[in-house]
């Protein structure tokens, strides 16, 4: 990615978009034909073992993989050994046989010429941001805070003391106990609260959010959980949690989508299956490895494993492993193809990613071909319908266990969410396009007839009172 940014980051002046990404689509041609080239070329120096060698690597490094997820006792411990194994023994095999750079210059010239061909899709139709709206400061925020959240940010960062200094007022959770979180906000609404936020874990905003959407109120995210995947696809400094209360202040809303299973609001995931099981577990907080290796065997094997029926729209899937539904869709990458950001929240369609693997060659074929494989399925999807062969079924929404009536029905609430957010937000970054060869081809010979703009969603009109702002990192 550090390359692909830098390569976007050299547009110079007067040099239009379409130019810049023929430059850039003949270079990833030019570098993916170097890498062919020189594997052709030193068949005698050990191209093709290089290759073989790798790719034998993986599918026995997969195997081992398999062996110590979903086995105990001396298979798990054999999985082990092979999984450590076969990295190593091909990193002997090039070393014996001096295959070093031969290996170094192939990954080399592959590295440039995906990054190349990123930067040259990125250009031709750049995908524009999730567009922001200025924002007055509000006059009477509340914020909930969960001082255990991500080990004690809320202390450690002196959140209380910094929001309480901008005019909020806040709200201390009560970790002893399970806090209803929905009332609580419904109690702030109805006191004058013209702002909700949440300080804390991914789990604790989805149901404050709900109430926010509900009333029309504008929701501020405080990173001041463990992973605060949600902060880190607003663009939100996740390593410097006070700098998102900088919003009050004044900032930008965006309008991002609001996720519902069964009427109860998400704003990340919704997992079904192996996860989802494995979750309910009063172990998993305190030991989360331990749990999981002494779960998956059954989970993933057993005669009693769970298996996930669900329907897509109109397409059906049967037989799952793990099922996991997403507010918009996680971004593709190289290799398994998924990434673990979502470009945008703002979309108006459900990621649905799907697991099944039964054994050792599919658990290879996942690795090698990811999702182009028969065991791993991306989708994107309106509505999800997920069934059980029981009357509920293990859910995890937000990272939160339960057990809910099935079916479970996911759907959307396209941008009922008013999100504030400070003006600067450094984790905003453009989306990786998926890599396509036949587009580039025709990209590099002044083929395409695409136009820069993006095919993100149609504008809407901004909240009262509010003009529409460009939604990138940093403002005039």
């Amino acid at each position: 990615m550090a390359l692909e940014d830098e390569i976007d980051g050299t547009r110079t002046a007067g040099t239009d978009a379409g130019g810049g990404a023929r430059l850039l689509a003949r270079g990833a041609l030019l570098a993916a034909a170097g890498a062919l080239g020189m594997l052709l070329f030193a068949l005698g120096e050990g191209g093709l073992l290089v290759v073989g060698a790798g790719l034998l690597g993986l599918v026995v490094w997969a195997a081992g993989a398999w062996w110590f997820l979903a086995y105990r006792g001396a298979v798990r411990v054999f999985g082990l050994l092979v999984g450590i194994a076969a990295p190593v023994a091909v990193l002997v095999l090039f070393a014996h046989h001096r295959l070093w750079l031969t290996a170094l210059v192939l990954v080399a010239c592959w590295g440039a010429a995906l990054a190349l061909a990123r930067a040259a899709l990125r250009r031709a139709a750049p995908e524009p941001p999730m567009r922001a709206y200025p924002a007055p400061r509000p006059r009477r925020p509340v914020l909930f805070m969960n001082p255990k959240s991500g080990g004690g940010k809320v202390g450690r960062y002196g959140l209380v003391e910094r929001a309480e200094d901008l005019g909020a007022r806040v709200v201390l959770l009560d970790h002893s106990t399970r806090a209803d979180l929905a009332a609580l906000a419904r109690t702030a609404v109805a006191e004058g609260a013209d702002l909700l936020g949440v300080a804390g874990g991914d789990g604790s905003l989805a149901e404050v959010a709900a109430v926010a959407a509900e009333n029309g109120l504008p929701f501020l995210v405080v990173p001041a959980g463990t992973r605060n995947h949600f902060a880190m696809d607003l663009g939100l400094d996740r390593a410097d949690p006070p700098s998102a209360l900088s919003a009050l202040t004044g900032g930008d809303e965006l309008l991002v989508d609001l996720g519902e299973a069964s009427g109860r609001a998400f704003v990340n995931t919704v997992s079904f299956g192996v996860y989802a099981d494995i979750v309910q577990s009063p172990e998993y907080r305190e030991d989360k490895v331990g749990t999981v290796l002494a779960l998956l065997p059954e989970l993933l094997v057993g005669e009693s494993a769970p298996r996930v029926d669900a329907r897509a729209d109109a397409t059906v899937l049967t037989g799952e492993q793990a099922l996991l539904v997403s507010n918009n869709p996680y971004g593709s990458t190289e290799g398994l193809g998924i990434g673990d950001r979502r470009p945008r929240l703002d979309g108006g369609e459900l990621g649905v990613l799907g697991i099944r693997v039964s054994g050792v060659a599919e658990a290879a074929d996942v690795v090698l071909r990811g999702t182009r494989s028969t065991g791993l399925r991306a989708l994107t999807a309106r509505r999800v319908e997920v069934t059980g062969s029981g009357d509920e079924t293990a859910v995890a929404i937000d990272g939160d266990a339960l057990r809910m009536p099935v079916p479970v029905v996911c759907t959307l609430r396209p941008r009922a969410l008013r999100v504030l957010v400070p003006h600067d937000r450094p984790g905003v970054s453009a989306p990786a396009p998926p890599v396509d060869w036949h587009r580039l081809a025709d990209l590099a010979l002044g083929r395409d007839e695409r136009h820069p703009g993006g095919s993100g969603p149609a504008a809407e009109e901004p909240p009262a009172g509010q003009a529409p702002t460009d939604g990138g990192p940093t403002r005039d």
